[in-house]
């Protein structure tokens, strides 16, 4: 039986490209429609955060077409200097007077006017150095001492220096994405359930050590028992999605944007997308980071080498993991976590290095084998 033979495309991956430009379209429209009372209260400018949310999406769009041209093998041999730098971001945001603290956590550095957080270039970090780790020692996948103690206390150190700031939600997505990506790799059942049964024991730990995170819980559980405190924003959450019904009360109707549900743009995004465009509208965008998924699957399971395929599965899971966790947060199937909606919630640092990690799996696309 004669082998199949595989050609390289070199040309992106098209459809998934075409997601990207329609997620970032919906983004811009809710951004504006749901930030516009508040930008005129606070700044007196409607379009303030639309404005710098355009200018952040067509800075990263320039990054990732050039990253897109950019062989993505290039990662792998630089994938410890660009870990070492993120470390080193994480450490400088911790020092008092470089790290801005916003809500309660110390997760920004301030560059000029704007600021980065450096727990998002973590995340992409992290994903090229495992997926380089993994594929370089993909023959010793199933030793523990080789391979996957190594690689968790690599993830549970950069966990760690994040929960100093404190960010839960960002370390949870940082722990399930690379814990996903040595799975796949190949590691071993029993040490996952081993892994897990300590982690579950941390978790708690993690909660009954901060009171604001037991208060989230006691929101979460029963919300109308604090409804003007912990359990505020997930009951706007709810007023908001149930009375946009099936069709939704119409694109700019939202009356939750009039100051009950806080700074809407941000974690809440689909809270307001659900009020104006309804049932129907949030199945849509759901079926688009669905169809995200799928293509991102399909670049990496078509990759030429273990590293692509690790790359791009690692980015698309990560990406799926902060979807699934911001919209069970807007619906109220989960506490409270502060994880914003990929391509969708306002934010520039955030926005900046999801299309940057967008354009590497695009590349990957380009020399998938098809």
């Amino acid at each position: 039986m004669s082998q199949k033979k595989y050609e390289k495309r070199y040309v992106p991956d098209y459809f998934l490209l075409s997601i990207i430009f329609i997620l970032l379209g919906i983004g811009i429209v809710m951004i504006y429609s749901s930030s516009n009372v508040w930008a005129e209260y606070k700044y007196a400018d409607q379009f303030f955060f639309v404005k710098r949310q355009l200018f952040f999406a067509s800075l990263g769009t320039i990054a990732m077409i050039i990253i897109m041209f950019i062989p993505y093998v290039l990662w792998k041999k630089y994938a410890k200097p660009l870990l070492f730098f993120c470390f080193v971001l994480l450490l400088l945001v911790l020092i008092p007077g470089i790290g801005i603290v916003r809500g309660g956590a110390q997760s920004w550095i301030g560059v000029g006017v704007f600021s980065i957080q450096p727990s998002e270039f973590m995340k992409l970090g992290l994903i090229i150095f495992l997926a380089a780790f993994l594929s370089t020692y993909q023959k010793y996948i199933e030793s523990f001492r080789k391979v996957f103690f190594p690689a968790v206390m690599l993830i549970f150190t950069a966990f760690a220096i994040i929960m100093l700031q404190p960010d839960l939600g960002t370390g949870v997505v940082l722990v399930l994405t690379c814990m996903l990506m040595i799975f796949i790799a190949g590691g071993k059942l029993r040490y996952f359930i081993g892994i897990g049964m300590i982690g579950l024991i941390g978790f708690v730990w993690l909660i009954l050590s901060a009171p604001y995170r037991i208060s989230r819980i006691t929101a979460f559980m029963n919300p109308w028992e604090d409804p003007l405190g912990d359990g505020f924003q997930i009951i706007q959450s709810l007023y908001a999605i149930g009375p946009g019904g099936l069709m939704g009360v119409g694109l700019g109707n939202s009356l939750q944007k009039y100051f009950y549900l806080p700074e809407p743009q941000t974690d809440f995004i689909f809270a307001i997308l659900g009020e104006e465009l309804g049932f129907i509208g949030g199945t849509i965008v759901i079926g688009i980071f669905i169809l995200l998924l799928w293509r991102g699957i399909n670049i990496a399971l078509a990759a030429p080498d273990q590293f692509g395929r690790f790359t791009a599965f690692g980015i698309i899971s990560m990406l799926t993991i902060q979807v699934m966790i911001n919209v069970s947060v807007v619906i109220g199937l989960i506490p409270v976590t502060g994880i914003t909606l990929p391509f969708l919630s306002y934010g520039g640092s955030s926005l900046m290095l999801t299309l940057c990690s967008i354009g590497i799996v695009l590349n990957i696309s380009m020399h998938a084998k098809v």
